[in-house]
This record gives C-alpha cells, structure tokens and sequence, in this order.
C-alpha cells in the first residue's frame, strides 16, 4: 500500500525536524526535574513521618495522595509536550509542500491524493505513539523506582493520552488542507488553548455548582475533545482516595467523561480525517 511507504517517509522525515529534537531535548529536561523532584517528595514524606509522634492520629493525608498527585502532574506535561509535537510537527504536513511546489512532482505520478494524506496521518500518528509510550513509562519507571508507587490503570491512561494527540494530529491534518501553515498553526493552537480553557471552566463551575459554566465546557469538548479526553485519562489513573481528596482541579475531574465521549471522540478523529483527504481531492495546487 503506497501510503504506508509514505508513512515511512513522514516518520523518518520528522524526526530530521530540528523542532522535534528541541521537543525531544525539553522531555529529557522535564524527565530528569521530574525525577529530582520526586527523590525530593519521598524524602520530605519520610522525614516527616520520622518527626510524627508515634500516639499521633491518622494522618490527614496519605502518601498515596501525594504520590498520585505526582504523576498526575507527570502526565499532565506528558500530555502537554505531546499536544505542542503534534501540532508543530504537522502543521506544514500539506500546506508547506504546496508552497515548496513538492506535491507538483509527487502527485503526477500513480499515487492517490488520499493515500498521501492517509500515510502522512499514519507517519506523524506513529512518531506520536512511541513519543506518548516513551514519555508514559518514564513517568510510571520514576514513580515506581524512587517513589515505590505504581498508578492504576497506566495503560488506559496512556491510550487515552495518544487519542488526545490523534485528535489534534486529525485537526491540523484537515487545517492544513485548508489554510497555509502559519495560519493553521494560530488557528489549531487557538483552538487546543480554548478546549483547556473550557476544560477548566467545566471544573470551576462544578465547584461552584453553576450549570452556565459546566455548559461552556461541555459545548468546548464538543468543538474539540482533546481536554474532555485527558480529563477522563486523569481519573483513571488516579485511586479513588486521591479523586475524593483533591475534588475538582485544573487537572483533573471528580465526573469523567462518559464512554459514549470516547466513542464521540474517535468518530472525530475519522471525519476529520475523511474530511482531509476529500478537501485535498478537490483542491487546486
């Protein structure tokens, strides 16, 4: 199938970018701070459980909760850093080729216009999904080697995190069928900032019980569902006794999102995609 040679090509391409090697240089960073700061954790924890008074009461808090708020804040910048790769790594999948006069010397020859696109989805999607894995397990090896802690569900979580990114990799691909790539970077950042955004309105009017605003982040998830979608992969990396103590927060949420949104959410990706590949069809180079 030609668009898995062109996938190839995508995927080796890539990862020539020097944005992806800054990318893969601030994980490296991130990886290390992440590691110190949870060497710093455990120890601050023991030494406070060695001056606690032996006929003192339960603690308030466990470590379990702390632990868990760790790697929520790992996978949180886990979840961040993989949204940005995406959108910078295919802004220009499209857009930058029928700029450079590229596609004027690909496209006479016997390849279908949606088989580019397919295999430049598929060679962005699979940098994407060793990047997340990569990224994942250094959060869940530090948590477990220096903090003897191991989130539940990990591999949900990580799954989810990935279609976070396909959703976003689905909006730039058709963005960039469309628009040059400047503009469809404003425009696909624009609206990742505004589903955060949502997203963290959703859980201030929780908090507050106001419906208005629960309302707002619901009709953002719909736009674009990538907030609702790591929402749902916070919860379930978290025990139930760290979702009861934290309650509603920047990031995370006491009401995941249905099962029925994470159908919604695939469904998007496939239209957009679909839609990519029809609107590059017809478009005039």
């Amino acid at each position: 199938m030609k668009a898995l040679v062109i996938a190839r090509l995508t995927f080796h391409e890539a990862l020539q970018r020097k944005l992806i090697w800054g990318v893969l240089a601030l994980s490296l960073v991130f990886v290390a701070l992440y590691a110190f700061g949870f060497h710093m954790l455990v120890r601050e924890w023991n030494e406070m459980q060695a001056r606690r008074p032996d006929d003192a009461g339960g603690p308030m808090m466990t470590y379990e909760i702390f632990a868990s708020s760790m790697v929520m804040l790992g996978l949180y910048t886990v979840n961040f850093l993989a949204g940005i790769m995406t959108i910078f790594a295919a802004v220009g999948a499209i857009a930058s080729e029928i700029d450079s006069g590229t596609l004027h010397a690909i496209i006479p020859k016997p390849l279908a216009r949606w088989e580019l696109v397919l295999g430049k989805y598929l060679g962005y999607a699979g940098m994407l999904v060793v990047y997340i894995a990569v990224m994942v397990g250094s959060v869940v090896v530090t948590a477990r080697l220096i903090g003897s802690y191991t989130p539940p569900n990990i591999v949900q979580g990580m799954l989810l995190i990935v279609l976070v990114a396909m959703i976003l990799l689905s909006l730039t691909m058709l963005g960039s069928t469309l628009f040059s790539t400047i503009a469809n970077g404003v425009i696909v950042f624009m609206l990742y900032g505004m589903a955060m955004t949502g997203g963290l309105v959703e859980q201030i009017g929780t908090v507050l019980s106001n419906q208005t605003l629960i309302n707002i982040g619901v009709a953002t998830s719909i736009l674009l569902p990538s907030d609702s979608m790591w929402r749902l992969a916070s919860y379930v990396v978290q025990p139930q006794i760290a979702i009861s103590f934290t309650g509603p927060n920047p990031l995370g949420t006491t009401v995941p999102p249905s099962a029925t949104a994470v159908q919604y959410s695939i469904a998007y990706c496939l239209v957009l995609l679909l839609a990519a590949m029809l609107v590059f069809r017809r478009r005039d180079l």
